[in-house]
């Protein structure tokens, strides 16, 4: 038996499927941006996935046809955060008239931004993931695509051979002072210096020990 099907159904279908995909995407949004402010007024604690459902204005059951549980959203939500500061470094990066110090600065600036704005997704960024499989994926991606572009600009500055011990450094040294400040504990009226000095310290020092060879 031949059955014919007309162009109209064929396109009635394609429309039907793009339409599906294109709702599932946006609820997919709507979850991540909803748990993002959870996460932002109350930490980690405060995401569960009724809550977010609640807060994205979907069904009860639609957060569970997107994340299997709470470690794989929080994790898609790290993933995503990871993303958008590898994008933010590529871009300082890409601009031939900032110098390599500067470079290194303004994305070191770019890490400190969210610690000081998004403080509970800048934990979330560098804890260890979890969930499922996909989620965990996602977010090591992202994370080996922020540090490659964090390693080249500071490869740009020292040198390729002394690009990691440096990143370490410079990593470890704008954890600290972005805690101090976040915490507290970096007030000008004790310290007589500011985040931002700080930072510039560093990174005219290791500029100094990077052209003296």
């Amino acid at each position: 038996m031949t059955v014919d099907i007309s162009d109209d159904s064929v396109n009635c279908m394609v429309i039907g499927m793009v339409s599906r995909a294109e709702s599932a995407a946006a609820t997919r949004r709507a979850l991540l941006d909803a748990a993002v402010e959870l996460l932002d007024s109350g930490g980690p604690d405060a995401v569960t996935l009724r809550a977010v459902g609640a807060r994205a204005g979907v069904t009860r059951g639609a957060p569970y046809r997107h994340f299997p549980d709470k470690d794989s959203l929080l994790t898609a939500i790290a993933a995503e955060a990871l993303d958008r500061l590898a994008d933010q470094v590529q871009a300082v990066r890409a601009d031939p008239r900032v110098p390599p110090a500067d470079t290194l600065h303004r994305a070191l600036a770019a890490l400190m931004t969210v610690g000081r704005r998004q403080p509970h997704l800048y934990r979330l960024m560098f804890a260890s993931p979890a969930g499922d499989s996909a989620a965990i994926h996602g977010a090591v991606q992202a994370a080996e695509r922020a540090w490659a572009e964090f390693l080249a600009i500071v490869g740009d500055l020292v040198g390729a051979q002394h690009a990691r011990r440096f990143a370490a450094l410079l990593l470890t040294s704008a954890h600290g002072i972005t805690g101090m400040e976040v915490n507290g504990h970096l007030s000008a009226d004790k310290w007589h210096t500011t985040a931002e000095e700080l930072v510039s310290t560093l990174v005219s020092m290791i500029d100094r020990q990077a052209r003296s060879g």
